[in-house]
């Protein structure tokens, strides 16, 4: 694994996959070569333009593509296009061949028969294929070939959903997949998830299933669309999209083909009747209401009588669109202002309405359903639950929630109520373990049905989670806590809403650096949670301005400016690791830091002019200076100054 080394990636096939695919390497430093076929009326042709412009439109379509599926511009200059016919020779200069065609085994077949004839042996050849087993694809392949060839399945948006699932087949080189798995997760930033050769693999059978059984309990408890969506979001640590929005966005027609592709060839899954197509589902397929592609689905944008955009929703007895009805349910109510996620999952599971019903229907059976998987689909238990966070955007996994809302209560109940157990969590509970995660000395462990003992989850060892050290804990406040980490190194992290940053935020951050200052050598700041921090509190900076207590908003302006001063000059090294929303404030403590270790998905940047303020923390001081740094003799003075004041007037955030 040490010795191969990955300069030059081929992408087979540049759709709206292969395109971003093609990108998201590139975005890495690699070069890259993107092919695809002919257009059908350039057969003939000489015109190299005219030869290449199905990829040449689709890369320029992927580029112009929002979200952006490159960092800067400038990576696109390392892709480099043309066809199969004239272009397939060049892939014997590529380390890895990436084949992202239609889903069709026999175009896909065909494709690699070629591909072998120019193919350097020894080098890596993958499919993106999220539908066909992967043991049929390299039925004919010569030994080479199929020892190092597997399914690399990537997620849409590659840049932005961090799945990757590996599937081996019984003839993949075990370095292969070794190195796949290392070079996923340090090199292209995804999770890497080793999945079996089963259809749908790990995230979309779960995931579909989840969606299949909810459109179950729609009909059984008469629930709307817009219920559904408010009770399937954010609400328990899921996307925006939800259930009904999800699935217009990628497609109603894609949704029923997976669902349609287990119900076929899985006779064993004891939820197969799950996953027969509902008839008003059925309906909406036949008249082409496939979601944003065909401009409708599930949901569909309309203008109101005075011109602006409405949005209507679809209902499922009548199948008319009808404006969005905002649900009300007194749980919801109760549980939306809690800002810790699984006090809030527990809030709704033990709530007595509709909708604390429909929460136990829908987690008694998706706990069913993932205890079932092992170890068909996996083998591990913390596999499932990472591909769903990485390739479906959950916040909490399946069997993390159900260590949430207690295994052992939670079986109780699902017996009671219908729902089948696997027998090795049956086993797993009799044996005196509780839970299916645990922490010990620092470290994460995972039960191992196969082993019916905890192991420490592979790969763990390379990084740290602040809050696995809470028997490490040196000093907290109502919002920080200052952890023990070893090396002599101190960790510091804080949980507000959006990580914001306050009174008791600053004062944890002077606190930490004055007990590293004493007794260690070091200070690391980071958070958990979707970001960084989105900033200062700007609400209670506007309220103490509404008040006109200027002498209090003076009084916390300098202690944040001393506080970015305290990091800025302390005796020991002050490092953040930022990701996400690093805003504001944030941005301010990261210009005052000795070292910044940044996510490549950070958005940073000083915005407060979008809300009428100026920045106060430190950061136009130090834009001033390091603008001061890059100045040339023969520059005049005022140009770099003024594009550095333009970035903080026009509040832009670097990505």
């Amino acid at each position: 694994m040490a010795k191969r080394i990955i300069k030059k990636v081929a992408v087979l096939g540049s759709g709206v996959m292969g395109s971003r695919i093609a990108c998201h390497f590139a975005g890495i430093g690699l070069q890259v070569l993107l092919l695809d076929i002919v257009p059908a009326d350039a057969k003939e042709s000489n015109d190299k333009a005219a030869r290449n412009k199905i990829v040449n439109d689709s890369l320029q379509a992927a580029i112009k593509s929002n979200p952006s599926p490159v960092y800067t511009k400038d990576v696109v200059k390392r892709i480099s296009t043309g066809n199969f016919d004239d272009n397939l020779k060049d892939i014997a200069t590529c380390d890895w061949t990436i084949e992202v065609v239609v889903e069709r085994l026999d175009i896909k077949q065909a494709l690699y028969e070629k591909v072998e004839q120019f193919r350097k042996p020894g080098t890596l050849i993958t499919s993106n294929t999220s539908g066909i087993p992967i043991h049929l694809l390299s039925q004919g392949r010569s030994e080479d070939f199929k020892k190092h060839f597997c399914g690399t399945h990537f997620f849409n948006p590659p840049r932005y959903l961090r799945l990757l699932e590996i599937i081996p087949t019984p003839d993949t080189d075990k370095e292969v997949v070794d190195f796949l798995m290392n070079y996923g997760d340090l090199y292209l930033g995804k999770t890497t998830v080793l999945a079996k050769d089963t259809p749908a693999f790990i995230a979309n059978r779960i995931g579909v299933y989840g969606m299949m059984a909810i459109f179950g309990l729609i009909d059984k408890m008469g629930l709307t669309i817009d219920e559904v969506d408010a009770l399937t979001g954010p609400l328990i640590g899921r996307p925006k999209s939800a259930t009904f929005r999800t699935a217009d966005v990628v497609g109603i027609d894609t949704l029923v083909k997976v669902a349609k592709g287990v119900y076929e060839n899985c006779p064993s899954d004891e939820q197969k009747e799950t996953f027969q197509v509902p008839a008003w589902l059925n309906k909406v397929v036949e008249n082409n209401w496939l979601g944003d592609k065909t401009g409708q689905g599930f949901f569909k944008k309309i203008k109101g009588a005075g011109g602006e955009k409405e949005i209507h929703t679809l209902n499922l007895q009548t199948l008319e669109y009808a404006p969005r009805q905002k649900p009300k349910f007194a749980s919801v109510d109760a549980a939306k202002p809690v800002d810790d996620l699984k006090q809030r999952l527990k809030m709704l599971a033990g709530a007595q309405d509709k909708a604390g019903e429909f929460m136990r229907h829908f987690h008694y059976g998706l706990f069913s359903y993932i205890s079932h998987r092992i170890p068909e689909i996996s083998d591990e238990v913390y596999r499932i639950d990472d591909a769903m966070k990485a390739g479906f955007g959950w916040e909490i996994g399946a069997f993390e929630s159900w260590d949430v809302l207690n295994v052992e209560r939670t079986v109780a109940a699902m017996k009671g109520a219908n729902y089948s157990v696997a027998s090795w969590v049956e086993e797993m509970i009799a044996a005196g373990n509780k839970s299916f995660y645990k922490v010990e000395a620092g470290k994460r462990l995972v039960y191992d049905p196969a082993s019916k003992s905890y192991k420490q989850i592979p790969g763990s060892n390379e990084f740290m989670i602040l809050s696995n050290y809470q028997d490490k804990i040196v000093w907290k406040n109502g919002s920080c806590k200052v952890y023990d980490i070893g090396d002599d190194v101190l960790g510091l992290q804080w949980n507000t809403k959006m990580n914001s940053i306050g009174g008791d935020v600053l004062s944890g951050i002077n606190k930490a650096i004055e007990l590293a200052e004493k007794d260690y050598k070091g200070l690391v700041i980071a958070n958990e949670g979707a970001n960084f921090s989105a900033g200062a509190n700007v609400g209670m900076i506007f309220m103490i301005a509404i008040e006109q207590e200027w002498d209090e908003l003076d009084m916390a302006i300098r202690m944040f400016q001393n506080t970015m001063m305290r990091a800025r000059y302390s005796a020991v090294p002050v490092v953040t690791a930022h990701h996400g929303l690093s805003l504001g404030g944030a941005c301010e403590l990261s210009l005052h830091s000795d070292k910044v270790c940044a996510a490549a998905e950070t958005y940073v940047g000083l915005v407060e002019l979008g809300v009428g303020l100026i920045p106060g923390g430190g950061g136009t001081k130090e834009f001033v200076m390091r603008a001061s740094d890059e100045m040339h003799e023969d520059e005049p003075e005022t140009i770099t100054l003024k594009n550095r004041f333009l970035t903080i007037a026009t509040a832009k955030v670097a990505t």
